[in-house]
């Protein structure tokens, strides 16, 4: 049986790959919740079976970016360069940010561990770019601007 901490990590990474996926597919919210529970979280399969991830977290950070999307994405664009709003950006990354802007807001995780925990996440998607690194820079302006107390 995973830790705690290890399946809040899983629950962050379904998390990216759920908000991707709502994008993607125009799928609501609860319906990606559903398929996210009954698919992913320790499903079972030929090919391995899938990690078990907090339900409770990985909901928590689906319904947030669902009813602050507007308040993240914004937090999100002042932390990008003027150049390069969210709409621009590449789609795991926006997903991303969405669900690390979520955690930052809803949760009383401190800011350094959403980030290094959705850089992590980062290294997962784009394991030879500098996307991990961009990600990092993003994400510390905006838990600056989240929550400064904790600066």
């Amino acid at each position: 049986m995973p830790d705690k901490r290890q399946m809040k990590s899983t629950a962050r990474l379904y998390a990216v790959q759920a908000l991707f996926q709502m994008e993607a597919s125009g799928q609501s919210v609860d319906a990606v919740i559903v398929e996210f529970l009954d698919h992913r979280f320790g499903a079972h399969y030929e090919e391995g079976d899938m990690a078990e991830g907090d339900v409770k977290h990985f909901r928590k950070l689906m319904e947030q970016v669902v009813d602050q999307q507007a308040k993240i994405d914004q937090m999100t664009d002042r932390a990008l360069v003027a150049k390069w709003p969210i709409a621009r950006i590449d789609p795991t990354l926006r997903a991303l940010f969405r669900a690390a802007g979520a955690e930052m807001i809803a949760t009383s995780t401190p800011p350094k561990v959403v980030i290094t925990e959705f850089v992590d996440v980062a290294r997962a998607f784009f394991p030879e770019g500098d996307e991990p690194k961009f990600a990092n820079a993003v994400m510390d302006h905006m838990a600056r601007e989240a929550k400064p107390e904790a600066f």
